[in-house]
């Protein structure tokens, strides 16, 4: 117990050693402590079965879980594991002296042989109580059975073999009917297929085992007391069931192949270790005079399924000619010899004992040892007592076995699930790798490991393995956590340091091309890895001092690249006149401020690939940010290079539509410096709506009139309706210009005739052409002969102007006629009209005692009331209701007044004092205005019939229920 505290404590401190050492360098330690206070549970743990046998136990067998043991002389007991509170017990009998000699249980726990010392053998089925004798097997002292366990079923063994003490292998099948139980002999048949022979003649057959190999092979292993036969062939499909002389057959002429060794104890014994149920066995243990013959078994083989074979001496304290070993059982790892006293555990990877029990006198002799091959459990007897051992985590142990043999793939293998052992594996493994020169194998293993990082990386430095450094470096930055920020910056800057100087050194010798080449791939799979790009980004400054430092510019791209840092990348292609890598560069990211960025210098040197990979762009970039660069190019370019700024401005204009003010401006320009044919295209393009022109008209019609382009003033003049300044200017240019300019101002009737008249002036007095002045009186309907005389001189002789002057007087006397006409007119008109104002005081309707308001329905002449030429009649309350609410407001106040106003003028005086003349003077001016309200309410109320006037059409889209009073009105009616 000290010296395990001991170890605990030194673990603990080595742990602590580690973390501070680790902690100076930034690199995070989770040391194991391995330290076992408790006693583990052995690998073989036995138990002890509550058991007291009436009589001794003769034989024991065991499989699925079903246990058969022979008591006494006659009795046989029956256990299923499952319930072992019900056992079942059979007689088997026998009034002779006969003693059971051997047993044998079938795979399925279904078929049980009961070999007697007497050469019969008897035969039990699961189903059934009574044992049944197998007369065909009589005479022959069964030593070994070989079960059939692919056609073997529970009422039927299938074809299996029989070995016999006299060294004879027999077929035999045996099968129980359904119907009526034992009504037939249960052995089918039972045919001697071959004989065992050794140097001195037949011996016995004491082990049997049929497997069957791929591609329907099948082998059978055999063994005597010093050999081991193998048996190998293939049964022709669809005859399984006949059995397998025919492969016996195959060696009827010649031996099998066969292992033999020189010593023996009378006997042998073989096992077999399957890893899952109805799965083929992977390994075999025989037990013969020499030691245990261990190896695998590899079904791929043509002639012999023995593999990877070794002996295995026995223990030094076991002497086979006083104490024997009498079975023998095979696990994953370990062979299990029964001796008369214990039992020994021998590792099948080393050959060292691991385990060993002695039993007690008080038990006796032990007999037999077998395996259950379905649940893995060891069983062993004496006459008197049954122990099981249980099988418990075999491979705890086995990668310190392995780690010894340097099998370090397996060691891990089995200690994945156990950091602490899986951290000394790697140890060893890293250190095992180092000593043979495998650097770079040793540095993956080391970065796998809790050791002392810096003597790790001095022990690569010391030998001088920078490439076994950096791949240590490499495997410990991929197993930082994403939260040990510092750990992974500083690792990170380590191996790019160690990747620049890798990489001069390669690069300088021609004959390390293919390494440099590898080398620089690594390093630039390391520089774009998805893991590292946050710690690389972060840190991207240092990186680039480190790059910059060793010159290495084709990685500093490539870096910026990766970090998307295009800038830098464009940056160091204008530096080194790459300009098209450049722009190569910007078309590939796509990057708009890259573009406003670079375009300045970029236009300079490649103009047309620029303007190219702009409208590419489209309306990504705006095209404003843009001018500046076309400005300075523009500056100091040739009239081809404009050429380009102009096309990227039209395709801004015309594709994109583009209405920035400040690019039609700028084309405008260009346009205006280059292209003045264009210009007056693109303004009259343009048109004429100041509210859809997108150039400023001012700052255009200065350009123009800078570059003397006046056909293009005098179109802005027209959008900007200055048309006194457009007509002036177009006098300079051209006539039929100024024309088309005059004609402009359609609703400003005197301003088209002031616009004419310049132009007449122009006509007469510059160009001194009579005949076009008279044409300009055809083309104005607005100008008279006599306005444009003052502008001739006297000498002109009236020859010119006959025609006009004729012209003009004869348009005045249709004038004169066509206005006495109107006035005859007019006079008809005014005397129909007091004709219609005369009959209009005559007209009367007639009312009817009987009649009723047409709005009210109560008789008409109650109270005052309304007669319409069509026929309607209304009380005055009822019209002034109906038509007050669909009055506009004004009149609607306006009623209101007049309403207070004769309200107030039907009050009588109450002044009573008055003299009679002033009495009589007021109320007849009180009549007057009562009178003159009334007319004036009239008016408004009976403008027209509320039924057939255009009151009434205005209110057809008016609802019949006021939307305020809707729902007052909807509850009313629930």
């Amino acid at each position: 117990m000290a010296s395990i505290l001991d170890e605990y404590e030194d673990s603990l401190y080595r742990s602590a050693s580690v973390q501070q050492s680790r902690a100076s360098v930034g690199i995070p330690h989770s040391g194991y402590v391995n330290a076992r206070l408790e006693k583990e549970t052995p690998i073989f743990n036995k138990q002890r079965i509550d058991f007291a046998p009436p009589e001794k136990i003769n034989s024991l067998v065991v499989s699925s879980n079903q246990l058969c043991m022979s008591l006494g002389k006659d009795t046989l007991l029956r256990i299923d594991l499952g319930k072992p509170d019900e056992p079942n017990q059979v007689e088997l009998g026998r009034k002779d002296e006969a003693k059971v000699y051997k047993m044998f249980l079938d795979h399925t726990g279904s078929h049980l042989l009961i070999a007697l010392n007497t050469s019969e053998c008897l035969y039990l089925n699961r189903s059934v109580q009574k044992v049944r004798a197998l007369s065909r097997w009589k005479g022959h002292l069964i030593e070994s059975v070989g079960w059939n366990k692919f056609l073997g079923s529970e009422t039927n063994t299938g074809p299996i073999l029989v070995g016999t003490a006299q060294g004879q292998i027999y077929e035999a099948e045996i099968s129980v009917s359904e119907g009526s139980l034992f009504s037939t002999n249960p052995d089918q048949y039972f045919r001697q297929v071959y004989t065992l022979e050794e140097e001195s003649g037949p011996a016995p057959v004491c082990c049997l085992e049929i497997e069957r190999g791929i591609e329907g092979k099948f082998f059978i292993i055999a063994t005597t007391q010093k050999r081991l036969f193998q048996f190998v062939g293939k049964v022709p499909e669809g005859t399984e069931q006949q059995g397998f002389s025919s492969i016996f057959a195959m060696h009827a002429d010649h031996l099998p192949s066969f292992r033999e060794f020189p010593a023996n104890f009378g006997f042998s014994e073989i096992a077999f270790y399957t890893p899952k149920l109805r799965s083929n066995p992977r390994s075999f243990a025989w037990m013969m005079g020499n030691g245990v013959l261990y190896g695998t078994l590899d079904y791929s083989r043509p002639d012999s399924i023995l593999s990877d074979e070794r002996v295995w001496v026995y223990p030094s304290d076991i002497d086979i000619t006083v104490n024997k070993p009498i079975s023998i059982v095979l696990t994953q790892f370990h062979f299990l010899l029964l001796l008369p006293d214990r039992v020994k555990a021998v590792c099948t990877l080393n050959g060292q004992v691991v385990f060993q029990d002695l039993f007690l006198e008080k038990f006796g002799l032990l007999t037999r040892m077998i395996k259950d091959p379905t649940v893995q459990q060891i069983w062993i007897h004496t006459e008197k007592v049954v122990f099981r051992y249980h099988v418990q985590r075999e491979s705890r142990d086995v990668w310190k076995m392995y780690m010894n043999m340097n099998k370090f793939d397996l060691a891990k293998e089995y200690c994945k699930d156990r950091p602490e052992c899986l951290d000394i594996v790697l140890a060893k493994e890293a250190e095992h790798c180092f000593q043979n020169k495998r650097y770079l194998d040793s540095a993956k293993c080391y970065a796998l490991t809790q050791n002392y990082f810096e003597e790790i990386a001095l022990k690569f430095i010391e030998a001088k393995q920078e490439e076994a450094l950096m791949e240590f470096l490499i495997k410990k930055l991929s197993n930082l956590k994403p939260s040990e920020k510092t750990q992974t910056t500083l690792l990170t800057t380590w191996l790019t340091e160690l990747y620049l100087n890798w990489l001069g050194i390669l690069e300088g010798d021609p004959s390390q091309r293919n390494l440099y080449l590898d080398t620089r791939e690594k390093f630039r799979t390391f520089l774009s890895s998805p893991k590292n790009k946050d710690c690389l980004f972060n840190n991207r400054a240092s990186i680039y001092e480190l790059l910059a430092s060793h010159g290495d510019t084709e990685h500093m791209v490539y870096f910026a690249v990766i970090m998307q840092d295009y800038e830098r990348v464009v940056a160091h292609h204008c530096q080194h006149d790459e300009y098209d890598e450049a722009l190569n560069v910007l078309s590939r990211h796509r990057d708009e401020k890259l573009f406003y960025k670079f375009s300045p210098v970029l236009i300079q040197h490649i103009p047309k690939k620029v303007v190219d990979a702009w409208i590419s762009m489209g309306s990504r970039l705006d095209a404003r940010n843009l001018i500046p660069a076309l400005v300075n190019y523009s500056q100091s370019a040739s009239t081809q290079q404009i050429n380009e700024a102009i096309r990227y401005m039209e395709f801004c204009v015309y594709q994109l539509e583009e209405t920035q003010q400040a690019i039609h401006n700028y084309l405008l320009s260009l346009y205006a410096l280059c292209r003045p044919d264009s210009l007056l295209s693109y303004l009259e393009q343009a048109g004429t709506n100041p509210n859809r022109i997108h150039y400023d008209l001012k700052y255009a019609l200065r350009l123009c009139a800078e570059h003397g382009h006046h056909h293009a003033c005098v179109h802005i003049y027209k959008v900007m309706e200055l048309y006194e300044e457009a007509v002036d200017l177009a006098l300079q240019v051209d006539v039929d210009l100024a024309k088309s300019c005059a004609d402009l101002p359609e609703d400003d009737e005197e301003l088209q005739k002031k616009l004419w008249l310049k132009i007449a002036r122009h006509v007469v007095q510059e160009e001194k052409d009579v005949k076009k002045a008279m044409a300009c009186l055809s083309s104005c309907a607005l100008l008279k002969i006599e306005d444009v005389l003052p502008f001739f001189p006297d000498f002109v002789t009236i020859d010119h102007f006959k025609e006009a002057i004729c012209n003009s007087l004869e348009d005045y006397n249709k004038h004169i006629e066509e206005l006495k006409r109107e006035m005859e007119e007019a006079t008809q008109s005014a005397k129909r009209i007091r004709e219609d104002i005369q009959e209009m005081r005559n007209k009367y309707g007639s009312v009817e005692p009987q009649e009723k308001c047409a709005a009210c329905d109560f008789p008409l002449l109650n109270r005052p009331f309304y007669l319409f030429l069509c026929g309607h009649m209304f009380h005055y309350d009822c019209l002034l209701q109906a038509v007050f609410s669909n009055l506009p407001a004004y009149k609607q106040a306006k009623l209101e007044d007049l309403q207070k106003k004769l309200a107030a003028t039907s009050q009588p005086s109450k002044s009573h004092h008055r003299p009679k003349d002033t009495d009589t003077i007021s109320l007849g001016k009180g009549q007057q205005s009562r009178e003159q309200i009334k007319a004036d309410i009239d008016d408004i109320v009976a403008a027209e019939c509320v039924y057939c006037g255009e009151l009434m059409i205005r209110s057809i889209d008016k609802p019949f229920i006021d939307p305020q009073k809707y729902e007052e009105e909807m509850q009313s009616w629930l």
